[in-house]
């Protein structure tokens, strides 16, 4: 049966989706199968710090695939605010502050289903966020999000030209 065929479950995106959740705001990449075997579920590349800017674009991107989420754990250190709850499209999601580390964002959709996205820095330059997030997202990933961010250059601020 179709995921089409079955409403009332959630759509599941196509292979390796790379969109614009909102003009100049934040990208998304998301590797949603079934089997759900990397070490990562997506890679999000925030446009800023400002939480409040970001957060609101990528759960309504999220909860259009994925359903609804529940909770978004963050590290607050990443964040130039880091609010406990978002009002998103009617409903309240909650904002966990955990010391993972900037480099990841856990998504709670119902009780337990949890979706891993690697976090890119907002000043990233446009090739190596690519690169990292190309790389978060294959199924066969074992590699953890800050040896990704470090592997491809992710993690130092872009030279000014």
């Amino acid at each position: 049966m179709a995921d089409s065929d079955t409403p009332d479950l959630p759509r599941l995106l196509p292979d390796a989706v790379h969109r614009a959740v909102k003009p100049g705001t934040a990208l998304l990449r998301l590797e949603t199968t079934h089997a759900r075997e990397g070490v990562l579920d997506g890679a999000w590349w925030p446009r800023s710090r400002d939480i409040s800017a970001e957060l609101p674009s990528l759960i309504s991107a999220l909860t259009e695939h994925l359903g609804p989420v529940t909770r978004v754990g963050l590290d607050s250190s990443a964040w130039d605010e880091l609010p406990t709850r978002v009002m998103v499209d009617g409903r309240v999601v909650h904002i966990d502050s955990f010391p993972v580390g900037d480099d990841t964002a856990l998504i709670t959709r119902g009780d337990r289903d949890h979706f891993s996205l690697m976090l890119v820095p907002p000043d990233t330059s446009p090739d190596a966020a690519r690169a990292a997030m190309a790389r978060a997202v294959r199924a066969d990933n074992v590699t953890g999000a800050k040896q990704i961010l470090i592997d491809t250059g992710s993690d130092t601020p872009p030279t000014p030209t």
